[in-house]
This record gives C-alpha cells, sequence and structure tokens, in this order.
C-alpha cells in the first residue's frame, strides 16, 4: 500500500491553494510556506497516505516542518474537503486527497491493513441519479469495502 507520487496530479495544485487558502483566511490563519510544503506534498501522493509519510517526504525534500505543524495541517485540509479521513484500523489515520478528484472506491482489508482501489461506474451513476430526483448536484462520494480473507 506504499504511497506513490503522481506527476499528472500537479495540475490541481493551484485550486487547492485557493481553497486553503480561503479556509486558512476564514480561521484568522495565514498560508505559510511549511502548511504550503504539507500540502503539495500530499498532491504529489497516489493513494492513501498517513501523517509519517508527509513528515518523511517534507523532511526528504529539505524543509524543517514540525509535527505538530504537520498534523494540524492535516486537520485544516480535511475542515476544507481536500483530503478525507480512511479509516483502516485504530492506530493509524490514514487520508486520501479528494478535492479536484473523481470519487474513489477502496476496498479495505480489514486482516491485513491494504487498501485497493476499485472501479465501479455503476455506483456514481446511480449516486448521480438519486442526487438528481432530489434536485441535487452530486459533489462526490465515497465507499469503502471492509473485507477479509474467508
Amino acid at each position: 500500500m506504499g504511497p506513490q507520487e503522481s506527476p499528472s496530479d500537479s495540475q490541481i495544485i493551484e485550486p487547492l491553494c485557493a481553497v486553503f487558502r480561503r479556509t486558512l483566511k476564514a480561521e484568522g490563519l495565514k498560508y505559510t510556506p511549511e502548511r504550503a510544503q504539507v500540502l503539495d506534498t500530499i498532491v504529489r501522493f497516489d493513494g492513501l497516505f498517513d501523517a509519517d509519510a508527509i513528515i518523511g517526504k517534507v523532511k526528504t525534500s529539505g524543509m524543517r516542518v514540525s509535527k505538530a505543524t504537520v498534523y494540524r495541517t492535516i486537520k485544516l485540509l480535511q475542515d476544507a474537503g481536500i483530503i478525507q479521513a480512511v479509516l483502516l484500523d485504530q492506530d493509524q489515520a490514514h487520508f486520501q486527497l479528494v478535492y479536484g478528484r473523481k470519487p474513489q472506491e477502496l476496498i479495505i482489508r480489514i486482516d491485513t491493513g491494504a487498501a485497493e482501489s476499485v472501479s465501479i461506474p455503476q455506483l456514481a451513476e446511480t449516486v448521480e441519479r438519486i442526487c438528481r430526483e432530489r434536485g441535487l448536484k452530486m459533489q462526490g462520494h465515497r465507499l469503502h469495502i471492509f473485507a477479509s480473507a474467508k
């Protein structure tokens, strides 16, 4: 389940910055270089990540960012709707980037902690239809299937 970098994701960095800046401003906070580095690091992950992975990547970039700043920034990014928590176990929170990406369905192995992205096109169509029937516009959806070996 190791995080991998995806160069095509760099296209969404600018809108994310604007969204994050607005969220910070509403909270009376500043968009610091450290917060920018955490966001940039998260955007480069393809798949799930945890705070320790972000801390490790930021350190290898040469920038000094405290653990506390990483954890606070992750919380702020959640509040902004940029990332969301993925529950794998109770010991370590994992996250995925959701803003600007198509919805992602996951099969989460509760016996191994591995997560696998799966595509269920019918699910997106069904969710869109349900929203449309209610006069709503779908903003996203999330499906996590928890499974283990027999």
